[in-house]
């Protein structure tokens, strides 16, 4: 018919854009979790160990981050940073808002870790002279660890995802790179299928390496 619009099939190409947009997906994905957690150990820690004046102060930037949808946090921190005259890239706006949000999550499960450890321990270790930084890195981690690890890797596989909202402040990964395809072709299940397929080749090789991790942490 004269007139309507023209939809092409797939090609290569369309393969190739898809594949850069699953490796942004995976850059932002892999500093995210470094810096957020990094940053969310220093918060867990903080947050159990002084809990006098510091723990409050954590306590509300734990609790906003995690009650205001991620969304609103990528269009806000973009909008403020333009606002006091520092634009950023959308993938290093990307990067932090990740990583202050993955933080504020990580800070809760190294705070249950923490926790975790019988107190009786601690004394213990104390008790032989030990101070407290080597408490923490000979006593309390090590043990925190076995219990916090599937949590955390929980939220990496989370992160995965949480990626695609980055697409609000006009970065392109990899789910954002399916609905331009999308737009495209007219192709929306053959496309969405090739994207969860991306994203599973993600995940599971971490959800894999993470039972192996767990078991070997369990001897």
């Amino acid at each position: 018919m004269e007139g309507s619009p023209v939809f092409t099939s797939l090609s290569w190409s369309d393969l190739r854009f898809m594949a850069e947009g699953a490796t942004r997906t995976l850059n932002l994905t892999f500093w995210s979790s470094i810096f957020g957690t990094f940053l969310g150990i220093l918060i867990g820690v903080i947050r159990a160990s002084w809990p006098v004046f510091l723990s409050p102060i954590f306590g509300v930037y734990v609790d906003v981050l995690r009650s205001v949808p991620l969304l609103i946090q990528f269009i806000l921190i973009n909008a403020a940073l333009a606002v006091v005259g520092h634009p950023q890239a959308p993938v290093i706006v990307g990067v932090l808002v990740l990583s202050l949000y993955m933080a504020a999550y990580v800070s809760e499960v190294v705070r249950g870790g923490i926790s975790s450890v019988p107190l009786l321990t601690r004394r213990a270790a104390r008790s032989l002279g030990l101070t407290w930084l080597q408490d923490m890195c000979h006593i309390v981690l090590p043990l925190g660890t076995r219990a916090v690890f599937p949590a955390w890797v929980g939220l990496v596989i989370g992160l995965v995802k949480d990626t695609s909202l980055i697409a609000v402040i006009g970065y392109i990964e990899l789910l954002r790179a399916g609905q331009i395809i999308i737009t495209r072709t007219q192709e929306p299940l053959l496309v969405l299928s090739g994207a969860g397929l991306f994203y599973f080749l993600i995940c599971y090789p971490v959800s894999r390496l993470s039972t192996r991790l767990e078991a070997k942490l369990a001897l």
